[in-house]
């Protein structure tokens, strides 16, 4: 589909209602029908739509995945809508009115800063993509906020705008792009674009070096329903500043520049620090918070011997603790009837489904084992979700 403008008419989105929902196994009879009435390429783009509205769904729900326009890059590197929506509030808290979005793709961070009541300049060099976007607007009815240009990012004249906010493309022909200054364009560029705005927001992959992080920026780690989504550096807020944010909630936690964590001996209780959490190096907030420390300096494992309630960690109470042996744990997991096995793993190349296979757990009851290390010695760890 390198067009959308056939599927803007009567016609197509007469085409887009009807094939609503199709189920993929029917597709083929589905078009076959249909193109007895209609032009084979539209059917096509049609029915393309609706698998495109299908998968975004997750990131846009259904009701605006339902109305929306995509392309397959559009809804792989789209922003999900609730943390678009996150961010879209830190901006409208900051006294943001006006945004240009850089690298717009097809809309979603501009749809969720207009339904924050911010104007938005939506920028994308890609003609398709920039075609979404505009029809993404009006679709939703925020067209008279969003303002979509054709451009390129690197030409446009962002002085008036209360704020920047860029998302480089961070994928290329061979997949990720781990270093920030193969983005396109690159993060030098955009830190550069962020200083002609009293503020700025620049999207990341969550795994930047830390060191890249530029000194004036805020570094902000995000997560959803405990899936690390994005970072996201910030200018004109508080420099040096690393924090990890929860959503739903949200829930921030700041850095306060502790020393890591000691180790010490395995507690009662072990907790799992959100990913956000681990990525904003911020488990040393999270152990001093708990009176906790680590199982092993190199893992973020935090374990404690009192139960505390966190949302930025999930606890589990350890029941049994074991050097690294299968036959062992293999022998435990019989004696405790256990069939239904979680199985986490830091610190260790022992695959979970690999190990699952091997122990062979049947039975009505629930465990979880932990592959780890144990001040550097590999360890299986034993327990269940901690109750409060």
């Amino acid at each position: 589909m390198n067009d959308l403008a056939p599927l803007l008419t009567p016609e197509g989105r007469a085409l887009l209602d009807e094939v609503r929902g199709t189920d993929p196994a029917q597709e083929l009879a589905v078009a076959t029908r249909l193109r007895r009435d209609h032009p084979a390429d539209l059917v096509s783009a049609a029915l393309g739509q609706a698998r495109l509205r299908q998968r975004a769904v997750a990131k846009f729900g259904a009701a605006d995945a339902g109305r929306m326009f995509f392309t397959p890059h559009g809804v792989e590197q789209s922003t999900r809508a609730s943390v678009a929506a996150y961010r879209a509030g830190r901006l409208r808290e900051l006294g943001v009115a006006r945004v240009a979005d850089l690298c717009c793709g097809i809309g979603g961070d501009a749809i969720a800063l207009a339904r924050a009541g911010i104007r938005v300049l939506a920028v994308d060099r890609d003609p398709l993509t920039a075609a979404a976007a505009r029809a993404n607007a009006e679709a939703l009815g925020l067209a008279g906020l969003i303002e979509v240009r054709e451009a390129d990012v690197t030409e446009v004249d962002v002085a008036g705008y209360d704020a920047v906010f860029v998302d480089p493309a961070r994928r290329g022909g061979r997949g990720r792009i781990f270093d920030p200054e193969a983005y396109s364009p690159p993060l030098s560029w955009a830190v550069q674009a962020a200083s002609a705005a009293a503020h700025a927001a620049l999207k990341v992959a969550p795994g930047i070096p830390h060191e890249a992080v530029p000194g004036a920026a805020e570094a902000e780690w995000v997560s959803d329903g405990g899936d690390v989504k994005e970072a996201v550096l910030w200018f004109g807020t508080e420099p040096g500043l690393v924090r990890a944010t929860l959503l739903p909630g949200p829930r921030s936690l700041r850095s306060r520049g502790l020393p890591d964590p000691a180790v010490r001996p395995v507690g009662r209780f072990l907790y799992e620090p959100d990913g956000a959490v681990i990525r904003a190096h911020l488990v040393a907030e999270v152990a001093a918070e708990l009176g906790g420390g680590l199982l092993d300096g190199t893992i973020a494992y935090v374990t404690a011997d009192d139960l505390r309630p966190t949302p930025y960690a999930t606890a589990y109470e350890i029941t049994d603790r074991l050097p690294f042996n299968v036959k062992k744990l293999k022998a435990l997991l019989r004696e405790r009837e256990v069939g239904i096995l979680t199985v986490k793993k830091r610190g260790s190349a022992v695959e979970p489904e690999e190990l699952r296979r091997k122990v062979k757990p049947q039975g009505p009851n629930a465990a979880t084992v932990f592959l780890t290390r144990v001040a550097g010695a590999p360890t299986m760890l034993v327990g269940h979700p901690a109750q409060p």
